[in-house]
């Protein structure tokens, strides 16, 4: 059974009020990252890789893209709270000024975990960039420097956000909702 059947997606953010925050967000990050050589900017796989890729093309700085795939969800709407790493980087980030992107910080448990292990291999300095938050989900204490949107603990899809692997492609961040 096609799992798009069993729902349907309400707009939440518009195309149009991403594209403004994305670029908001690029000059603040800029700015504070301002006399670093190079940012080695990592992207969570794989709903954060829309967002990256506009982030990047936004940022007036050198930069290094690399990429994480890390699992909490599988193909449900709850999170498991056990983070498996799919996917390790392939650079070197000791010494290095560092930009975590993710598309939603929920609970929290993902982005601690990466956090606590790509610490251990000695960045200069890291912080951490999201699209999207849901602090009312929160169970971990994690720090996020930049948020793009905060959202109500909903599920969403759109813009490299997935249901399934599905509705990646939407331009629009999507709330999902049970047909009537």
């Amino acid at each position: 059974m096609d799992p798009q059947s069993d729902y349907e997606i309400d707009e939440l953010i518009s195309a149009k009020s991403i594209a403004a925050r994305v670029e908001s967000l690029a000059k603040d990050i800029g700015t504070y990252f301002e006399n670093t050589e190079k940012l080695i900017v990592i992207g969570l796989l794989r709903g954060s890789f829309v967002f990256i890729a506009d982030l990047v093309r936004e940022l007036e700085m050198p930069v290094e893209v690399d990429f994480m795939e890390v699992s909490s969800y599988g193909d449900t709407m709850e999170s498991s709270r056990e983070v498996r790493i799919l996917k390790d980087l392939r650079g070197e980030i000791e010494g290095r000024d560092v930009l975590l992107v993710e598309d939603i910080i929920d609970t929290g448990h993902t982005m601690h975990h990466v956090l606590s292990l790509l610490q251990s291999r000695g960045p200069k300095k890291m912080e951490v960039c999201a699209l999207l938050d849901k602090p009312s989900r929160r169970e971990v204490k994690v720090d996020v420097r930049w948020i793009g949107f905060e959202i109500p603990d909903e599920f969403v899809v759109g813009y490299g956000i997935d249901y399934a692997q599905l509705n990646r492609n939407l331009a629009y961040i999507g709330k999902v909702r049970p047909p009537n």
